[in-house]
């Protein structure tokens, strides 16, 4: 059974929009046809792709459709490219991509800056935890992800991309107050840290180096990158700063630096546009990360 490519591509339209009324203003045409269109593959394919609540949720069937709709997308962009025509005839593609929030915040975007301004290209991006990242490319969410998983996801390559160094510091001010004393372990257990959210374990890592147990130590959530580092120059607490935000003003807390390795992973395909992407994101990562 042949999967047809307009099906597939309206399937990651409602998956990108979330809902079939915002995915029917993409694909202008009315939601009617959109519903239309999902239920003509379901009925083909003998599953249920997606799951209609608010924001749409895709079903494991659901997934491996998207899967190929960006494939297919992605190999037309470079079939267009290999015939000589330029992006005004083709149009613009969108690329979405997996990357974690410190990233974002001090390397990742630059790169992409340069792609758009040499490409019509539209990134999509998806922000999650290092640790989470490669989970938006087994759901074919994303085409590719920075990752601190070294193991390639199903279906992808993966190469290193350099280290992401932390140091524990704290706003002067705050160290007077809390550590005068010394950074103790008694300190420790009194003085209250910026948490990035309740899967970050960066802070929690650097206590347990320092022999305090994190779970009663108080802490502030500041789920943004460059708020979390301003919360830690403002005084709200200490935290795990990459070295790329550090500034003036910022004590180190001494201990050990945690040193958090990333990865590119993307699809394994024959892309020029996809590797033309994971070099230019390369390169960048090699000017600013550790190794």
């Amino acid at each position: 059974m042949r999967i047809d490519p307009e099906l597939a591509a309206t399937v990651a339209a409602v998956a990108d929009e979330g809902t079939l009324d915002a995915a029917s203003r993409r694909l202008r045409m009315t939601p009617s046809a959109v519903s239309q269109r999902l239920k003509t593959l379901e009925q083909q394919l003998g599953r249920i792709l997606v799951v209609r609540s608010k924001p749409v949720r895709l079903t494991e069937a659901g997934e491996t459709v998207v899967r190929l709709a960006r494939q297919m997308a992605l190999l037309e962009h470079d079939a267009w490219g290999g015939l000589g025509l330029d992006e005004g005839e083709t149009g613009r593609t969108r690329i979405p991509l997996a990357v974690n929030a410190d990233s974002m915040a001090t390397w990742f975007l630059p790169p992409l800056a340069r792609l758009s301004a040499g490409h019509g290209l539209d990134f999509d991006l998806h922000r999650d935890d290092q640790n989470f990242t490669a989970r938006l490319l087994e759901s074919g969410t994303v085409m590719a992800a920075v990752t601190s998983e070294s193991a390639p996801v199903t279906g992808c390559s993966v190469s290193p991309l350099g280290v992401l160094e932390y140091h524990a510091m704290a706003e002067r001010g705050f160290c007077e107050r809390w550590f005068a004393q010394g950074v103790t372990a008694q300190a420790l257990v009194a003085a209250p840290f910026v948490d990035f959210d309740r899967r970050d374990t960066l802070q929690h890592d650097w206590l347990e180096a320092k022999g305090v147990p994190h779970q009663d130590v108080p802490r502030h959530y500041v789920p943004a990158s460059a708020d979390y580092a301003l919360a830690v120059r403002l005084g709200l607490g200490w935290g795990m700063v990459p070295v790329l935000q550090q500034t003036e003003g910022l004590v180190p807390l001494g201990g050990p630096p945690l040193r958090v390795e990333l990865h590119w992973q993307q699809w394994n395909l024959r892309s020029p546009l996809l590797d033309t992407i994971a070099g230019e994101v390369a390169d960048e990562a090699m000017r600013v990360l550790s190794r």
